[in-house]
C-alpha cells in the first residue's frame, strides 16, 4: 500500500484502489490530492484493468479543501477549476473501468469525481450533494455538464442550485447510482474481470 498526501494505493489483482485517508476532515480533495491523483493516474499501467475511488470511515470525499477555496481570488480562480477539470477530464477518458465506491458523504468536487468515473456503487448510507450553490460558489470541475446527462436537467439544478441532498436509494432512481451494495468497495472490485 502507497501513502500520498490524502490518499492510499494499492493494487488487488489487476484493480487500482485509490483511498482517501482523512475522514476526520472528512477526506478533502486539497490541492495536493488533485495533483496526487493526477500523477498516478498517468502512471497506470497495462496491468491495470480498473481503478476504484473510495474513501475511509463514513466519507467518500468532501471535494475541494474549503480553505483553498476561501484563498481563491480572480486571478488564481481560472488555475484552481483547470487543475480539477484536467483530473476529471484525466478519470472520463481512462482507457481502463473507472469506478466509485461511495461509502459514505459524497460532496461538492467529490460528486464531481464520482461523475467523471464510468460507473458509481454507493453504500445505503451513502449520500450525495453539492452545497456550493449555498456558499455562493459553484462546481468547475465538470459536474455541471456530467451531473445532468445522468440524471436530467430539473434533478441536476435541483441538486446544483438548491444544494439537494440525495441519499443512495433516491440516486439509483434518478440514474446518479448505478448499484447499491453494503460494502460497495468489495462490490466494486468483484465487478471487475
Amino acid at each position: 500500500m502507497e501513502l500520498s498526501n490524502g490518499f492510499t494505493t494499492e493494487k488487488v489483482g489487476a484493480v487500482m484502489v485509490v483511498r482517501f485517508v482523512r475522514p476526520e476532515i472528512r477526506n478533502p480533495l486539497s490541492v495536493s490530492v488533485l495533483e496526487g491523483l493526477a500523477e498516478i493516474l498517468a502512471d497506470v499501467r497495462s496491468d491495470v484493468t480498473a481503478v476504484i475511488f473510495t474513501g475511509s470511515d463514513s466519507v467518500f470525499a468532501s471535494g475541494a479543501d474549503l480553505r483553498e477555496i476561501a484563498r481563491v481570488d480572480g486571478s488564481t480562480a481560472r488555475e484552481f477549476a483547470e487543475r480539477g477539470q484536467r483530473l476529471m477530464g484525466m478519470i472520463a477518458a481512462m482507457n481502463v473501468r473507472t469506478m466509485a465506491a461511495v461509502n459514505g458523504y459524497c460532496y461538492g468536487g467529490a460528486l464531481d469525481l464520482a461523475l467523471a468515473c464510468d460507473s458509481r456503487i454507493a453504500s445505503p448510507n451513502a449520500e450525495f450533494c453539492h452545497p456550493g450553490g449555498g456558499l455562493g460558489i459553484m462546481t468547475g470541475w465538470g459536474g455541471t455538464q456530467r451531473l445532468p446527462r445522468l440524471v436530467g436537467e430539473a434533478a441536476a439544478l435541483e441538486i446544483f442550485l438548491m444544494g439537494k441532498q440525495v441519499n443512495a436509494e433516491n440516486g439509483m432512481s434518478i440514474g446518479l447510482v448505478d448499484t447499491i451494495a453494503d460494502d460497495p468497495l468489495t462490490a466494486a472490485i468483484e465487478s471487475c474481470p
